[in-house]
């Protein structure tokens, strides 16, 4: 693994030598060839995005500050033997980093040296177009204003370090950073009750999520298709929308994060954009399905524009839509209603999948799956009276069997007796004021 590491970070070394050398003796410079070595994840990123020898300079500058310290003090130390700046290298001290980091200036300098011609020619290396900074992997931090953009530093985003250095890469954690929560669930398929077209309209996003990459790729409607999946799940509470965004996931080995709306809508001007941006930044390529629950919070009908404040919330709605739009993995929407979704996102869903209330039938089945096999039903008890007779959701059930297995472990009886089985219901109903 550490074979790759090795190998950017000696070239890097040798390169800036080399520049420097050829500019304080007045020579002509030229970039050496790189080579990737092994298979290792560093290896599989270089052959992936096909880096040219300038995008390796400019990769590995932003890299090497996290491995080896003061990695170009070093380096410019041996030119400088009298000490003194040399500003034509960029370079910036950080708040806890004692070394210097890199700007754009650095590796500008490495390479294109001070021939104005070569630095002009060598620009396009910082902007959008490189897809270093398109996918987020680097950036430059802003400056201040009047500051040349290529002094601000040289940033390699810390998943790609992990993922580098250690061959793995962690999950984000719910923060203010990053306002997702990533869910799992012990359940499987057969768990879930639901009614034969969701089964078929669920079947259809799994085929997506299997296929998707050969469709873009390899049969060429890259061209011609949005990067990625919009599905809008809608339906009473309780009927299986989560754990069914959650098992899509598990069964196609995808990382799923329920987005906390609570954390990324602000009253602030401009912050709802700015933790939308964050977010979606975050999980850009990483191929993870996005889940908005209760999405009506920020994905609702757009009003009026009676004032500022009206203005700003319907340019949120704009901004999250071109987000989704462009975001290349599966996004869920989940809703009570369909009709509290704004009809411009409606026209843009690849799928809208209605979880209605589950039927007597359904009702007895979640009935029979969830009661555990240690509780036997007493005689006076029949399931498909109590699937008739209350109309209750999977979430209400699972609820009620938790208190019933409490309740039977408690007293050591684990005969369940209608009167318990009645009670537990009435717990339940009495919780929603009914």
């Amino acid at each position: 693994m550490h074979g790759e590491i090795q190998n950017i970070i000696s070239y890097l070394q040798t390169v800036t030598s080399l520049r420097l050398t050829c500019h304080f003796e007045e020579k002509p410079f030229s970039l050496p060839d790189f080579e990737i070595l092994g298979d290792s994840p560093l290896s599989v990123f270089l052959k992936h995005y096909n880096l040219n020898k300038e995008e390796v300079i400019l990769l590995s500058s932003a890299l090497v500050p996290h491995i080896i310290p003061g990695f170009f003090d070093k380096i410019i130390e041996a030119f400088l033997l009298k000490g003194g700046n040399f500003p034509e290298f960029g370079g910036i001290k950080g708040d806890n980093q004692r070394g210097m980091l890199p700007t754009g200036e650095t590796v500008l300098f490495i390479v294109a040296g001070t021939d104005l011609t070569e630095r002009l020619k060598h620009l396009p290396l910082f902007d959008k177009s490189n897809q270093l900074f398109k996918h987020h992997i680097l950036r430059l931090t802003q400056v201040k204003t009047g500051e040349p953009y290529l002094s601000g530093k040289l940033l390699i985003e810390a998943e790609f370090v992990e993922v580098f250095t250690t061959g793995k890469v962690s999950l984000p954690s719910l923060s203010i950073d990053f306002p997702a929560e990533h869910l799992q669930s012990q359940l499987v398929w057969e768990d879930l009750v639901l009614p034969d077209q969701v089964w078929s309209q669920i079947k259809d996003l799994q085929i997506w999520l299997k296929h998707k990459d050969t469709l873009h790729r390899d049969w060429n409607l890259g061209r011609k298709l949005k990067p990625g999946y919009r599905a809008l799940f809608y339906g009473p509470p309780g009927t299986g929308k989560t754990i069914t965004a959650t098992l899509l996931g598990k069964y196609t080995q995808k990382e799923v994060f329920r987005i906390d709306l609570s954390m990324v809508v602000s009253k602030y001007i401009g912050e709802t954009e700015k933790n939308l941006a964050t977010l979606f930044d975050k999980a850009e390529n990483k191929d993870w399905i996005l889940f908005f629950d209760e999405a009506d919070a920020i994905f609702g009908k757009r009003t009026g524009v009676r004032d500022a404040h009206d203005k700003y919330a319907n340019q949120e709605v704009s901004y999250l839509l071109q987000r989704i739009e462009s975001y290349n993995g599966l996004v869920i929407l989940a809703s009570n209603f369909r009709s509290n979704i704004d009809a411009a996102f409606v026209r843009r869903f690849n799928a809208i999948i209605y979880f209605p209330p589950p039927k007597v039938e359904d009702r007895l089945l979640l009935w029979e799956k969830s009661l555990p096999q240690l509780i036997s039903l007493g005689k006076d008890l029949e399931l498909r009276e109590i699937a008739e007779r209350y109309e209750l959701n999977g979430s209400h059930i699972m609820n009620i069997v938790q208190y019933i297995s409490l309740v039977s472990l408690e007293s050591r009886n684990f005969i369940l007796t209608k009167d318990l089985m009645i009670k537990g219901i009435k717990r339940e109903l009495e919780k929603e004021g009914k």
